[in-house]
């Protein structure tokens, strides 16, 4: 069953930044990669881990939702999307959370590190930590925010990583991402996430843009009992971007539902692209040791 209506969208695999995975959430099945292990400027999807960091540290009692955090000039300082409170001003570590998975304020998640680890550079230290311990072997964080910074790069592949780490281990905060809209002081703060409100099925989790890292994206859909992360970096646009991730959900769950009647066939194939690139097929080229150039030339991380 389809999703939405842009499984024909244009597929974005020759664009130089990008990069994208499509994961099965509960069997870990990688059914589409393109420069899966590439590094990349995460943009805003790096506050993912800002806020598991957060969530962890409230389940371990170290943090609390009614806890408040005081701005400090340099985090009232930092560049937009903000909230903009100014130096003095506090809120909750609750409200703090809905902002920035919503509005992916800048201020208040620097605000939220230095409140948790008495500095940005401390907590991103302990992001880093966190995140080799989930399997991101490839990631690196300076900042709690995303804003560009050549030393701090993922892949879509670690991104995917941690958006199945972040809705195992705290799904009693995962709906927090799947909010519309977030309710501070009266003033309602629009998610950025659009394919909340069109695609049915998306329930979360980050969207991000940066001139350097391009429009980037991590989508979890849920249908008939089954979950599907995509993940997608590097998209020129945020029109393309929402369309790339809407065709690999869409196609990959149809696929899962033709396989469930006995076809065998794969995400690239309904596509139209000129392989299915998982794992699988990319090892297997590798052993060929010539396979399709072209198809080597454009999965190969650089």
């Amino acid at each position: 069953m389809l999703l939405g209506p842009a499984a024909s969208a244009k597929s974005l695999y020759a664009e130089p930044k990008y990069a994208a995975i499509l994961v099965n959430a509960d069997s870990g099945e990688v059914m589409y990669a393109r420069q899966a292990d590439a590094p990349r400027l995460p943009a805003s999807i790096t506050k993912v881990l800002t806020l598991y960091m957060a969530f962890d540290a409230i389940t371990k009692g170290q943090l609390r939702e009614t806890d408040y955090i005081t701005m400090t000039a340099r985090a009232a300082a930092q560049p937009p999307s903000k909230l903009g409170l100014r130096v003095g001003e506090q809120i909750s570590v609750r409200d703090a959370i809905g902002v920035i998975a919503t509005r992916s304020a800048n201020d208040i998640a620097v605000a939220l590190a230095e409140h948790i680890a008495g500095s940005e550079a401390a907590y991103c230290a302990m992001m880093t930590a966190k995140a080799r311990s989930l399997g991101m072997t490839k990631s690196t964080f300076v900042n709690a925010t995303g804003l560009p910074d050549k030393r701090q790069l993922t892949t879509a592949r670690d991104i995917a990583t941690l958006s199945r780490a972040l809705i195992r281990d705290f799904p009693q905060y995962y709906y927090v991402f799947s909010k519309v809209a977030y309710d501070f002081e009266g003033q309602s703060i629009g998610n950025h996430n659009h394919l909340l409100k069109t695609l049915p099925g998306v329930d979360g989790i980050k969207t991000g843009f940066t001139n350097a890292a391009g429009f980037t994206l991590a989508a979890s859909a849920a249908h008939d009992g089954v979950r599907l992360i995509a993940v997608v970096l590097g998209g020129p646009n945020r029109l393309a971007r929402d369309g790339n991730v809407t065709s690999l959900l869409d196609t990959g769950f149809d696929v899962l539902t033709k396989r469930s009647r006995g076809q065998m066939t794969t995400v690239s194939a309904n596509l139209s692209e000129i392989d299915d690139l998982n794992d699988q097929t990319l090892e297997h080229l590798a052993e060929q040791g010539s396979g399709d150039d072209e198809v080597l030339a454009v999965t190969r991380p650089r």
